[in-house]
């Protein structure tokens, strides 16, 4: 009995020892690679989500790190940062356009020609790279326009400024499409005429590596292959039935996806200073106070990650002071002011035309008809008020009713408006009887037997 008892311990010993032998995970094996999906506009959510996962990635040794990408494009402070993160990284990255019918066009082509290795599924395209400002010509004119010397002019820039941002996007293309030996050439014609290409004809053109059709497919393919990482590092890739996990965006990406849609951080900045103001016109009601600070700092921040125009924000401001103005000290014309300049102002307010980040104009229609509807309510609380019976000073007590306290002959005391008066009148009256305020001299009541009652002028006060 005890040598069967030996026996068993001695088997659970070896099959222990077998399993810690094996490799238990992915990340033993070093065949793990993480999947990071970037779908619709690359803004500082994307740039957050990316540098978790590579972060994610070095501390869990992936082999590769997955860049699976269907996007329009987006701000170019934001693909920059992906970019910087894809040379920086100690890990290869695979940029991968899918799924089929996927694009990754404007900010998405400069990623994939970062990337170690560049791959896209078939019925996919990329390309029409040309950066595009609000308030500016497009880079080049179109193909064929002519000028007066009948010659092309479809190389050349409209004005400095475009100049400027074209050259320098080509330049940046250039040196990751040589940093990578991809084709430069194509790149700079994406940059300048917008051009685009499908998944066969950019790798026949050389302007990526491989086509795959699904994940798997990829890995397969670039299985055994050398990349250079930063600092001049070859890595060779053992990606072959390496485990695939996609990486979900945490919270804070999450968050800053919402906030900074321009629409979002529009509505928050007008929540929170309408929040402000109630609270200033209403002390003590609290709640709209903290609602306020709260969506004022969350828009302030929204705003500050994307890039905005100051002069336009700036208007937006003076608009929200006059109408505040125009609640405190009704003019029409402040008010009318005040909408005119918050409407302008959100027009500049966002200054680059990418694709997830323009302004709506349905939302800058809506707040805009509200702030119209609010100097409306003024004015005709205005008009009310003004053609209203006087609610203050001693021509606001003509005809108001008064009780007699005591009288002896021509003058006695009354009693109206919650106040104990000296009063006189042509009239003898009793104690208790009812009177009307006729006119006031000197803090004196002159009154007279009620002619007729109605309205506030026959009840006391």
């Amino acid at each position: 009995m005890q040598t069967m008892k030996a026996a068993f311990v001695a088997a659970i010993g070896v099959v222990a020892l077998i399993c810690c032998l094996l490799p238990s995970s992915a990340e033993e094996n070093g065949r793990l690679a993480l999947v990071v999906s970037i779908d619709g506009a690359i803004g500082p959510a994307s740039a957050s989500y990316v540098k978790e996962v590579f972060a994610r990635a070095n501390e869990r040794r992936a082999e590769v790190v997955l860049l699976r990408m269907n996007t329009p494009g987006g701000l170019n402070s934001s693909m920059r940062e992906i970019i910087a993160d894809v040379l920086a990284s100690p890990i290869p990255v695979v940029a991968y356009v899918a799924p089929s019918g996927a694009h990754a066009a404007s900010a998405g082509t400069y990623i994939l020609y970062a990337a170690h290795i560049a791959a896209m599924a078939p019925g996919t395209n990329i390309g029409a790279a040309t950066p595009v400002q609000i308030g500016g010509p497009l880079p080049g004119l179109p193909s064929g326009t002519p000028d007066k010397d009948g010659k092309d002019k479809k190389d050349e820039p409209k004005d400095a400024m475009t100049a400027k941002v074209t050259n320098d996007a080509v330049a940046f293309i250039r040196s990751l499409a040589e940093l990578r030996g991809r084709n430069a050439d194509w790149a700079e014609k994406a940059v300048r005429e917008a051009a685009t290409l499908s998944a066969n004809g950019a790798l026949q053109a050389h302007a990526i590596d491989l086509v795959a059709r699904d994940p798997a497919d990829l890995l397969m393919q670039i299985d055994g292959r050398d990349v250079e990482l930063a600092g001049g590092k070859t890595h060779h890739l053992a990606t072959q039935n390496a485990v695939i996990e996609a990486v979900d965006p945490g919270w804070i990406s999450r968050f800053l996806a919402v906030i900074t849609d321009p629409n979002v951080s529009f509505i928050l900045l007008m929540v929170g200073i309408y929040g402000l103001i109630f609270e200033f016109m209403s002390p003590g009601a609290v709640a709209p106070g903290i609602v306020g600070a709260i969506c004022l700092l969350l828009g302030l921040y929204a705003l500050n990650l994307l890039p905005i125009n100051y002069a336009g924000l700036g208007l937006m401001l003076v608009g929200i002071a006059l109408l505040a103005v125009e609640a405190f000290n009704p003019t029409v014309v402040i008010g009318l002011g005040g909408v005119v300049a918050f409407v302008l102002g959100a027009v500049m307010l966002v200054r680059v035309e990418a694709q997830g980040y323009r302004l709506s104009w349905a939302v800058i229609t809506v707040v805009a008809a509200m702030f119209a509807g609010f100097v409306l309510v003024v004015l005709g609380a205005l008009r009310r008020a003004r053609r209203g019976p006087l609610r203050a000073g001693a021509q606001a007590m003509l005809g108001l009713a008064a009780e007699v306290l005591d009288w002896n002959e021509n003058e006695g005391h009354v009693f109206t408006h919650g106040e104990r008066w000296q009063a006189r009148g042509a009239d003898s009256f009793k104690p208790g009887e009812r009177v009307e305020v006729a006119n006031i001299v000197d803090l004196t009541l002159v009154v007279r037997r009620p002619t007729a009652v109605s309205g506030e002028g026959g009840q006391l006060r």
